[in-house]
């Protein structure tokens, strides 16, 4: 790899002469993040933009992108959406999960909990020394 370039680029950067900052995340992870706020409930795009932070850690959450991987989640059947207007205001899209999303979901907290376990013999090696 190539000094300063290549794929960890994209985690670390140097702050300041001899200190980095490092940005530990697991790519895609807004995927299972939607998948288990849909299993939680059918809700519409703006709470899930609401609650996304909490299990992402992101700050901020780009709107464009939400819906977009919303429409990708449908056009694979993992999700469906139905219009709902009963509140006073506009009509929102409501998403729901479906079967299928569900199995997907439980792939993913599979992965994620391999995932994990490699973390966890990472940090005990070491804090090991």
């Amino acid at each position: 790899m190539r000094p300063g370039g290549g794929r960890g680029a994209r985690c670390r950067r140097m702050v300041r002469p001899g200190h980095w900052g490092v940005r530990a995340r697991v790519e895609r992870f807004s995927e299972p993040a939607l998948l288990l706020l849909l299993r939680e409930r059918a809700t519409h795009g703006y709470e899930l933009l609401e609650a996304l932070p909490a299990l992402t850690g992101e700050a901020r959450v780009d709107m464009g992108n939400l819906y977009r991987v919303l429409r990708a989640l449908e056009e694979d059947g993992l999700v469906t959406s139905r219009w709902e207007s009963g509140d006073p205001g506009p009509a929102k899209r409501i998403y729901e999960l479906t079967e299928q999303g569900r199995r997907l979901l439980d792939e993913w907290a599979a992965a994620l909990l391999r995932s994990r376990d490699r973390l966890d013999t990472f940090l005990q090696r070491y804090e090991g020394g």
